[in-house]
């Protein structure tokens, strides 16, 4: 092998190399991007599921204590 056959042989495998560790680099920079994303998202989807209970309890408050109340009346109707 000549030198000339040497320093294009080099060359080619550092240029092969950054090519590689470029394409590495741009990935787990994007897989990083990925993770805050889902992480905010999993945020906000766990501030919306604590507002629906809320909601839900609120709900189940009402239809008890409309049902209690209405069986109050009925009670008093008949004591009447």
């Amino acid at each position: 092998m000549n030198p000339f056959e040497m320093v294009v042989l080099i060359v080619a495998i550092v240029v092969l190399g950054r090519v590689i560790s470029s394409k590495y680099r741009a990935g787990h920079a994007r897989g990083e991007q990925n993770d805050t994303a889902m992480a905010a998202e999993n945020a906000r989807l766990k501030h919306e599921m604590q507002q629906l209970k809320d909601r839900i309890g609120t709900l189940e408050r009402i239809a008890v204590d409309k049902r209690s109340r209405l069986a109050d009346e009925i009670d008093a109707l008949g004591r009447d």
